[in-house]
């Protein structure tokens, strides 16, 4: 059984530590195999800090940040101070059931495994919150589709990407891909993008339907963020993925449907902040085009030539003649 490095992001969440974290830290002190649990505060307001300290001391290690700055750079400070063998992302609001762990590491007997996630339902429910997600592609909008599972017991079902409030992921390959894009700070879209650039390198997402935790939904933004605030930064991490992603024409054409369908009729619609969104992309272009620049050179030592169109159609030959059940 492989060791573990949970890595806890942290923004004003007291309450939900209170709530949630002696179940979570039962469930990780019966593993047969050594857990590092850090938990990384993101400048919070509350009296998170001083509540970990007292009540969880030696237990936990602690990192404070001086400044606010969003889920990716908070995660990525977590990511460093890893140091055993399969790093798990879990937020504040889940709660994992009995086994979640067992139900993973088979992924892992696999080289070219990047990572797993279980299924999340809603904390006072059973309703379905996430899952396996295929991807489709509209004109060149690269969107995620239905939730599904694969009704087959051993089958390995691919996933489009990692939900970051779940994911357990081989440390190495999550350090070697530099963790999160911090550029989509606060929040939103960068555990997709992470997924994309794993399945471009040659490795493999992965769901396990049979794997289940609870999820406060959006417990740890709803109450800090205002609506259209969100959909704005929404939009404009979207519009990031794909100028990361795409390339030459299907670029050229992406840009083309993002001006004439969000931009142009959003304005006729009032829905102003899918401009908003389109000229913070537009503001942040130069950064974006390092970031890129920079996985194109590591895609190079990988000797890997996968692009996102690619990825699409590998993931939809892996489920081809499996029983997949729409959720």
């Amino acid at each position: 059984m492989r060791s573990i490095s949970v890595v806890i992001p942290n923004y004003n969440g007291k309450h939900l530590f209170e709530k949630y974290f002696d179940h979570n830290l039962n469930i990780l002190s019966e593993l047969e195999t050594d857990v590092q649990v850090i938990v990384i505060d993101d400048a919070s307001t509350d009296d998170s800090v001083a509540y970990l300290k007292e009540k969880y001391s030696g237990r936990i290690t602690l990192i404070e940040k001086e400044v606010n700055s969003g889920f990716s750079n908070t995660c990525n400070l977590g990511i460093k101070e890893a140091n055993n063998e399969l790093i798990f992302l879990l937020n504040t609001d889940v709660t994992l059931e009995k086994d979640y762990f067992e139900k993973l590491y088979k992924y892992f007997e696999r080289e070219d495994t990047f990572g797993v996630m279980g299924r999340i339902i809603g904390m006072d429910d059973d309703l379905i919150r996430e899952a396996a997600r295929s991807p489709k592609i509209m004109g060149r909008k690269i969107k995620s589709g239905d939730f599904f599972h694969v009704n087959e017991q051993e089958s390995f079902t691919p996933t489009f990407y990692l939900s970051g409030a779940i994911a357990l992921m081989d440390t190495q390959k999550l350090k070697s891909i530099n963790g999160f894009n911090e550029m989509f700070n606060p929040y939103y879209g960068e555990d997709q993008e992470l997924s994309i650039r794993a399945w471009r390198l040659g490795w493999k997402c992965y769901y396990e339907h049979d794997a289940v935790c609870r999820h406060e939904v959006s417990a740890s933004t709803k109450i800090h963020n205002h609506k259209r605030a969100i959909k704005k930064i929404h939009f404009r991490n979207r519009y990031y993925v794909h100028f990361l992603h795409l390339y030459g024409s299907d670029l050229l054409f992406w840009h083309i449907q993002v001006l004439l369908c969000d931009v142009l009729l959003g304005l006729f619609t009032l829905q102003f902040y899918k401009a908003e969104a389109y000229l913070d992309f537009l503001k942040n272009l130069k950064g974006l085009r390092r970031k890129k620049n920079s996985f194109n050179r590591q895609m190079k030592r990988y000797h890997s030539e996968i692009g996102i169109i690619d990825v699409i159609q590998k993931i939809h030959i892996m489920l081809k003649y499996k029983q997949v059940i729409k959720l």
